[in-house]
């Protein structure tokens, strides 16, 4: 309840005075409290992530919560047990599952020479083991794999090792109607092939059903009883592209035949995703740009060969991005909905209770993010979440569809008046592309009556990917709002999930017009008013890094300075990472030409902070250290690294500190804005 009678505090004009006393980097770097919650299907326990009880915040423990017949909503749930990592692997992920069990995922850290995995071949590699156990919901009893998958003896001791080093066992079909049976895919490195097992996570009897290998991999399995209705494939097309074909099972021959209304280059690019079978028609719910710019939801009808004439869910500015169905036995496979990724992922609900549900939330926490996690049999129990930019996850339980039990709120040290908010603009490029970015300002902040401030331009990584509004987890932006920085994050041509136009326009453009979108994000908030044009800073992590080498070397940089994370340096680092697949080579190398920063040191003209994980095979650490050591000569320059971090998220308590530590020194020293 805290967080809501805060809201007006901040409209009385309280808002910038969190800048002189800023958020602890502590608050950001530490674990949270409470994460990674789930429900099981019939309401009776949940699981999740908690910090390790008497170590600060330093590790995650797994807990789980009985759920008794009567909740009591005037006090929160507490864990009914709770079991911590060991001395060497950490957990990061738990999700309950039928038979009363719970599947786990961690990691530990792993030193070695190996020829199966990204870094490998020469010499010592140094990177993460993943390994996944279940369980039952007393978390007591925890096995290595599912069902035996993942831990059997292999020809060699290499192939062994690569198996831990590539574990990629994952529950592919959870089979909503069966009551204890699953569908797990696991990836056989003895022979190459994707395997798919029936399970029964009560007995932990597993049997073989399919696999996917070859060109044609399992793209759809049928939900009710997990067979095979849609697999995908590509053949040779010549002039180097290769065609994505679809085949569907026909339900009265039992043969899979080839849809050839679905085909398209790879070169084209389109999404052409199954998102669900309607058992009534034996159409398909198919999700695809083909059409129009952004994705949009079609049927699709195997027995004609032909999309509907209409879409059955568009959205006119955001693309869709999921269907949902009903998995109980009273709405099994009805339509109830439909999500969008607009600023956040949004759902557009058809069911009329669950929209009530979804509107009543809403109104109970205002201006929040409202996701409904799990819905149990009969929908008596939602275990939901509330978060915003302002404010970290909290989870809850809605009882009896009126009741509101609380679990638990992830950061309950950050206050979201020290925080600022995020909004989805547009702001226009130098060629008249439209570019939409994500704004955050420090809370409370005015252009017309606290003036210019201090601004960071905040490019994501890929780069195909995106940016969303809710709370960021790796901090970054409430880190630099609660210092009174304004942060854009724009999404910049080369960028999907805003259609195909955005997207394509970065095709070779690496370093010049992509960046250019985020030159003139800057010069957009500089024209508003609110970037303070002498205290200009861009900041980026992998992909992002590349776009902080890239503004070193340009000339006229409209940066004080540059941080660069984990950011590749040459362009030849990049086609290499794709060439190895050779649907990415198309796909995605074909589009990787422009400006290579490696090639252009000496034009290097701002200072720079690189900063790089030691455990990191995606981009090894020698492309950061590579071009500090060129360009530090010519600007001011550091190089720090951050022992025992990885490429990806999620990172260790010490990683932030020392990361965000090395950027916030940055920040206030003379090579960027001063003290």
């Amino acid at each position: 309840m805290k967080r809501h009678s805060l809201i007006a505090a901040g409209a009385l004009g309280l808002a910038l005075s969190a800048q002189a006393d800023p958020v602890p980097i502590e608050a950001f770097a530490k674990e949270p409290n409470i994460s990674s919650l789930s429900m099981s299907n019939d309401g009776t326990y949940v699981v999740g992530l908690i910090a390790t009880p008497g170590e600060d915040n330093e590790t995650l423990s797994l807990a789980s919560w009985d759920l008794p017949e009567t909740i009591d909503t005037s006090k929160p749930l507490v864990p009914s047990r709770i079991t911590p990592p060991n001395d060497k692997m950490r957990f990061f992920a738990i999700q309950a599952l039928p038979g009363d069990n719970v599947f786990v995922a961690g990691r530990q850290a792993w030193t070695g020479q190996t020829y199966c995995t990204e870094g490998g071949g020469a010499g010592a590699v140094k990177t993460f083991v993943a390994k996944f156990y279940v369980g039952s919901k007393d978390l007591n009893d925890l096995d290595e794999g599912i069902a035996g998958l993942g831990t059997e003896r292999l020809a060699s001791k290499q192939l062994e090792q690569c198996r831990d080093l590539q574990n990629t066992t994952s529950i592919a079909n959870r089979l909503p109607l069966e009551e204890d049976q699953v569908i797990v895919r696991y990836f056989n490195v003895g022979n190459g092939e994707t395997e798919y097992y029936r399970v029964n996570m009560r007995t932990g009897a597993k049997t073989f059903i399919y696999n996917g290998s070859g060109r044609q991999q399992i793209a759809f399995t049928d939900p009710r009883d997990g067979r095979i209705l849609v697999r995908q494939g590509i053949e040779a097309a010549g002039d180097g592209d290769w065609r994505v074909e679809t085949y569907m099972l026909n339900q009265s021959t039992g043969q899979m035949e080839h849809e050839e209304a679905l085909d398209y280059l790879a070169s084209n690019r389109y999404q052409m995703d199954v998102a669900g079978y309607d058992e009534a028609s034996g159409r398909y719910y198919m999700i695809t740009d083909k059409f129009s710019d952004k994705a949009a939801v079609y049927f699709y009808d195997p027995q004609t060969d032909e999309f509907s004439s209409d879409p059955v869910f568009a959205h006119p500015d955001f693309s869709a991005t999921s269907v949902i169905l009903g998995t109980d036995e009273e709405n099994w496979n009805e339509p109830l909905g439909f999500r969008y990724a607009a600023a956040t992922v949004e759902t557009y609900w058809l069911d009329p209770e669950m929209r009530s549900i979804q509107e009543g939330l809403e109104q109970a926490f205002p201006g929040q993010l409202v996701d409904l996690i799990d819905t149990a049999d009969e929908r008596n129990r939602i275990l939901f979440s509330t978060e915003a930019s302002d404010q970290p996850p909290t989870y809850y339980m809605l009882v009896d569809k009126s009741k509101v039990a609380a679990i638990g709120d992830s950061r309950p040290w950050i206050d979201e008046s020290d925080i600022g908010t995020t909004e989805l603009i547009y702001y226009s490029a130098r060629d008249g592309l439209k570019v939409p970015g994500l704004l955050s300002l420090p809370e409370g902040y005015e252009a017309e009556t606290d003036g210019r401030i201090p601004t960071i331009i905040l490019p994501h990584g890929g780069p195909w990917a995106r940016d969303y509004a809710g709370w960021d987890v790796s901090g970054w932006v409430p880190f630099l709002t609660s210092r009174g920085y304004a942060v854009l994050q724009p999404q910049y041509r080369g960028s999907t999930g805003f259609g195909r136009e955005l997207w394509f326009a970065g095709d070779k453009e690496w370093g010049q017009k992509m960046q250019d979108d985020k030159d003139d994000g800057a010069q957009y908030l500089v024209d508003q008013g609110i970037a303070d044009p002498d205290k200009l800073a861009i900041f980026g992590y992998s992909y992002g890094g590349f776009a902080a080498f890239a503004a070193t070397v340009r000339e006229n940089s409209p940066y004080q300075c540059a941080i660069a994370g984990a950011g590749v340096s040459n362009l030849s680092l990049f086609n290499r990472l794709v060439s190895e697949d050779r649907i990415q080579r198309i796909v995605q190398g074909e589009t990787l030409a422009g400006m290579d920063p490696s090639k252009n040191t000496e034009k290097a003209n701002i200072p720079i902070l690189v900063y790089h994980g030691d455990r990191d095979v995606r981009v090894p650490i020698k492309e950061g250290r590579g071009f500090y050591n060129a360009v530090k000569g010519r600007v001011n320059a550091k190089f720090v690294e951050i022992k025992d971090m990885p490429h990806s998220l999620p990172w260790w308590p010490d990683h932030h500190r020392q990361s965000l530590k090395a950027i916030d020194d940055w920040l206030k020293s003379d090579n960027c804005f001063g003290g």
